[in-house]
């Protein structure tokens, strides 16, 4: 009980039986399809992702929809050496006495991919290393996203560049105050009706409220 409601009881975590983990935190309520692998990665409640995506280095937020065959932390060669193959980071899978680069490793491992709240991918994404995607923006369908992204923006294209913002700069702001991923489950499906409403003049008016009357 919370505040004298009743919480709704959660879907449980799915995660499908062909899905390869390497060291990763799943919130609540999540969700990863067939035949996707993610490794050194936290992803946040309400969160999922489609078949067949490919994740590394990255910090996803809550209520991101992620569509099938995303590319997130797609690593990166190392450009400034005399040769781009693996074998300069790599060199035991060649010789046996030789040691791998673990500095090149430690380096990749920290250039995290940090995706927002409320962030929808589409399908075939790539995000490169790096790269910080705001609260509620759109990656359009096979995007290739080189550049962090502002909340609420919407980008496409290779490489992604601005499409449109969902809203305007004032209304932005006030989601982000509002900052509604962080309510308790039962109290957004209370709300539920003004999430389906499409007046978000009004949902703004309700709730971005100053911080000593939210609730």
């Amino acid at each position: 009980m919370e505040d004298g409601r009743k919480t709704p009881k959660l879907r449980e975590t799915f995660v499908d039986a062909t899905v390869s983990l390497r060291d990763v935190g799943i919130g609540q309520c999540c969700e990863i399809l067939a035949g996707s692998r993610v490794e050194y990665t936290e992803i946040g409640d309400y969160s999922y992702l489609g078949q067949d995506c490919i994740v590394a280095d990255a910090t996803i937020g809550r209520f991101c929809a992620i569509a099938a065959q995303v590319r997130i932390g797609a690593p990166n060669h190392p450009i400034a050496r005399p040769s781009l193959h693996r074998f300069t980071y790599c060199p035991e899978y060649y010789d046996a006495t030789a040691e791998r680069d673990h500095a090149f490793f430690r380096d990749r491992r920290a250039d995290r991919v940090h995706i927002g709240h409320d962030v929808w991918i589409g399908h075939g994404v790539t995000v490169l290393p790096g790269v910080r995607v705001g609260n509620g923006a759109v990656l359009a369908a096979s995007a290739v996203v080189t550049k962090d992204v502002p909340a609420y923006a919407i980008v496409g294209g290779v490489p992604a560049r601005l499409i449109r913002e969902r809203f305007a700069a004032r209304i932005a702001a006030r989601l982000e105050r509002i900052a509604w991923w962080d309510w308790p489950f039962a109290r957004i499906m209370e709300r539920l009706p003004e999430f389906q409403s499409e007046d978000i003049e009004a949902f703004c008016e309700r709730w971005d409220r100053p911080a000593g009357e939210r609730a």
